[in-house]
């Protein structure tokens, strides 16, 4: 068909003899020949791509040249004007053959129903063009793009499958008239948090169902599927970081190697032993002293939990004895130390407990380690160390000083990561919302202008291990959290996506709360790191004898005091106690107790 398709190209030009006895046989064969050549007609690229343009061209100069050859093998040697009519004319009506079927392929594709959704898709880069074709090119596709919208007016008055830019975000309410939408669509795979949130908050003013396309990750090397278009998540509004992971550096000291992990069964935890165990390691050891959690964290990642192999340890890291049973046995290379107590306001109050498991059960751990020769420490702490005002806080800060102690003295590296509130962790002010907007009643927050760092429990935890990667030992290592969020803003957001109006209620600030973290300390000189989501920061050391001796059994009031002074003593202070008289050896021992 091809071929006689061409047959126009070869009428006698200005009447010559020699047009006119061209044998319409020869131009068949050479634009057949030309199309096997070239893979045209295998299939080999999409109808009416960029390539398949391409090959036809070269399906033309082909059939030009083999004419060309033929005749003069004939006796009849062509003319110029012959030979780039009969290369236009192969290429031109060949494509619009093909162009045809592409046309009819993509009619029968495109969805049909007077039921389904109008959408307006924002951006109309790579990723809006993938939405609207994804959109138009599935028969069952629940979606109709009737418009697209972009900031950058260079793009507007472009179309894409027929489906027009009509402007920017500023021209959302004159199209959702004109198309009569109902939906947008945020096709913008780069997109941060704040685009993000302005987008919905826009589209949610004007009555739109708004959902999202996944991020450039998550899409890096697959084609956009229906389903990707999905609704939005509290990390889409939140913020979405670009983390860029140096496998082989992380390889280096995981791989082959002994790991142990406390805390395994905690939100942390469990997504450090998941990921900890993609790395290779020789032996993977999660120590808990929850037998729920740990079943869990073994079924999240074996895909089954019989509780009967080695690598769950059952132990409580209050118990000195058992510990030292544990590593004796264990013999670890590496320790991730998440346990913790982490809920502010029950720490308040029950100080005591704060410095048996954050501080003292820390220098269990940390004594351990620097006598059984760990290569590597690392000690998962919290932005509320810095400058802290908290139990939680306190208690957090000298867990960074006493790992900074322990550094100076053992042979391997001992390091501190700091982040702030992890998305999806128990008992996060999310989960509190999630709970409130399902059982109807209004959503508490503390003052409209309290303020956190937010950071997907994946992105930190992949940051924890890239930071052991590169941490010097005896710093703090601190997560690039993006811009802190409003609480209020959040809570919005959340009542608006299940379709609810949001009723607020404030009910002040708890002690120990800050209007908005600190990622360092007012003392704190912050350095940059080969990672670009990754600062440190020295930490001054304390002695663990000024903690160790500390009884949590004296009160909340005389705990939390003492954890106060601790704080704020340096290590070169540290023998002003041995100094003091009998009555004030009293009140500072206690400080030396308290500790995270």
């Amino acid at each position: 068909m091809a071929a006689l398709s061409v047959s126009w190209a070869l009428i006698p030009v200005g009447g010559t003899q020699s047009a006119g006895s061209i044998p319409l046989a020869l131009v068949a064969i050479a634009v057949s020949l030309a199309g096997s050549l070239t893979g045209l007609y295998r299939g080999r690229w999409p109808l009416g791509s960029f390539d398949e343009s391409a090959a036809l061209i070269g399906v033309g100069a082909l059939a030009a040249g083999g004419l060309a050859a033929g005749l003069t093998a004939l006796g009849q040697p062509p003319t110029a004007a012959m030979i780039l009519l009969t290369g236009m004319g192969a290429t031109a009506l060949t494509g619009v053959l093909r162009h045809l079927l592409r046309r009819k392929d993509l009619q029968e594709a495109r969805p049909d129903g007077t039921e389904l959704t109008r959408a307006v898709v924002f951006g109309a880069g790579i990723g809006g063009e993938l939405a609207v074709r994804t959109m138009l090119r599935d028969a069952e596709s629940p979606f109709l793009p009737v418009a697209m919208l972009d900031d950058d007016p260079t793009k507007h008055r472009m179309r894409i499958d027929g489906v027009q830019v009509m402007g920017g975000r500023d021209d959302l309410e004159a199209v959702i008239r004109r198309t009569d939408a109902t939906t947008m669509v945020i096709a913008v795979p780069s997109a941060d948090g704040r685009l993000v949130s302005e987008l919905f908050d826009l589209g949610h003013d004007f009555g739109l169902e708004v959902r999202v396309l996944p991020s450039a990750d998550d899409l890096f090397g697959r084609r956009v599927r229906l389903n990707d278009i999905r609704e939005l998540r509290e990390s889409d509004l939140l913020g979405r970081h670009r983390i860029s992971t140096d496998i082989n550096s992380i390889a280096g000291y995981l791989s082959g190697k002994t790991v142990l992990i406390t805390g395994a069964g905690g939100s942390i935890g469990s997504e450090l032993s998941r990921q900890v165990h993609n790395y290779g390691p020789a032996k993977l050891h999660l120590l808990d002293r929850d037998e729920s959690a740990l079943h869990a964290v073994q079924l999240s990642i074996h895909g089954r939990a019989m509780l009967d192999s080695d690598e769950l340890v059952l132990a409580d890291i209050r118990d000195r004895v058992r510990l030292d049973e544990v590593f004796a046995d264990v013999k670890p290379d590496v320790v991730f130390h998440a346990a913790a107590l982490k809920h502010l306001p029950l720490l308040e109050r029950y100080s005591g407990e704060a410095l048996k498991t954050n501080v003292q059960a820390t220098v269990h751990l940390l004594e351990l380690s620097q006598q059984y020769g760990v290569e590597h420490f690392i000690n998962v702490s919290s932005d509320k160390a810095a400058d802290p005002i908290s139990v939680l806080g306190y208690s957090k800060r000298l867990s960074e000083r006493l790992t900074s102690h322990m550094d100076h003295l053992a042979r391997g590296s001992f390091v501190s990561v700091r982040f702030g509130n992890v998305l999806g962790s128990r008992g996060s002010v999310l989960s509190a919302f999630h709970q409130q907007v399902l059982a109807d009643k209004p959503l508490t927050v503390t003052h409209p202008e309290v303020a956190r760092y937010f950071m997907t429990v994946e992105e930190a935890v992949e940051l924890v291990i890239q930071a052991a990667a590169i941490g010097t030992g005896g710093e703090v290592l601190v997560l690039d959290m993006g811009e802190p969020v409003k609480i209020v803003d959040v809570a919005r957001r959340l009542a608006a996506q299940a379709g609810k109006e949001a009723q607020i209620v404030y009910t002040g600030m708890r002690p120990g709360e800050k209007l908005c973290e600190d990622l360092f300390s007012a003392r704190e000189k912050s350095s940059p790191t080969v990672h670009t989501l990754i600062n440190r920061a020295l930490v001054p050391a304390i002695d663990p004898e000024l903690v160790m001796h500390l009884d949590p059994a004296v009160g909340t009031p005389l705990v939390t005091e003492r954890l106060i002074k601790l704080c704020e003593v340096g290590l070169e202070e540290s023998n002003e106690f041995d100094r003091l008289d009998p009555a004030q050896t009293a009140v500072q021992t206690t400080v030396s107790e308290a500790t995270v």
